[in-house]
């Protein structure tokens, strides 16, 4: 049975003009870490969907079973709704949520463009996936949590005190496909990164860079460690990305 949401985990969107962002969490967290981003967003008139993604922002145990699929077939749904009613879509995406929007803009050439803040894009290697492997075999379902990466003094992100492991897996080969794919994207991209990250190595922000086919810019984060978006640099990356849809969106468009 599915358990009560945390506090700030729920869906959040807002209307606005005609050109939409779909905003998208990361692993084991919720739309809390995402909320300020797009609560700017949907400031500057965007029409903002932040969707809370299977088996997140509930208990733990809920999110054991999800797999890549159950993440991604969510993402694919909301962003097919939000293209539906808006012009032009653009894909904000946070670690995991940086992978899935990826994903959508290897799916979608007409994406007017996407923003990923320390995406999870190049998993880890094999080695460190057989040790996963074999604790799941032996029966452990869950490990230590990987949330409230945030060098902020008294930032809190509200993700799982713990990390499902078969779940961490199956990130993984998601993470695989998008990586082989990355020269199916066209569009423009901005790839915000921190110095240091305790979760998620900059090689995947370096691949994003290098395998892309489309313009893309990189910022680099001086002072945020994985959240960066509830960190330090946060009002950098709502004014970096504010400035970068403006340049695909051409800003929110019509009010719908």
């Amino acid at each position: 049975m599915t358990a009560p949401l945390i506090q700030g985990a729920e869906p959040w969107s807002a209307p606005g003009g005609s050109n939409g962002v779909l905003v998208l969490h990361g692993f084991t967290g919720n739309p809390q870490s995402m909320r300020p981003l797009a609560e700017c967003l949907a400031g500057a008139g965007y029409t903002v969907d932040l969707p809370l993604l299977p088996g997140h922002g509930t208990a733990l145990e809920d999110m054991i079973p999800t797999r890549w699929e159950d993440w991604s077939g969510a993402a694919e749904a909301h962003f097919q709704a939000l293209a539906a009613r808006c012009d032009r879509v653009a894909v904000v995406g946070l670690s995991m949520g940086g992978a899935l929007t990826c994903w959508l803009a290897e799916r979608h050439p007409h994406l007017a463009g996407i923003a990923v803040v320390n995406p999870l894009v190049h998993a880890p290697d094999a080695e460190f996936r057989a040790g996963i492997q074999a604790l799941v075999d032996a029966g452990t379902e869950t490990f230590d949590g990987i949330g409230s990466d945030i060098k902020k003094e008294g930032g809190v992100e509200s993700a799982y005190a713990g990390t499902p492991l078969a779940a961490v897996l199956s990130l993984f080969e998601g993470a695989d496909d998008v990586e082989a794919k990355l020269a199916d994207i066209h569009c423009p991209a901005l790839v915000l990164s921190s110095r240091e990250d305790h979760v998620v190595e900059s090689v995947s922000g370096d691949v994003v860079v290098e395998r892309t086919t489309g313009p893309v810019e990189r910022i680099w984060l001086e002072d945020s460690y994985h959240v960066a978006t509830l960190d330090n640099d946060a009002p950098r990356i709502e004014a970096e990305v504010l400035g970068f849809l403006a340049s695909v969106l051409g800003g929110p468009g019509e009010s719908a």
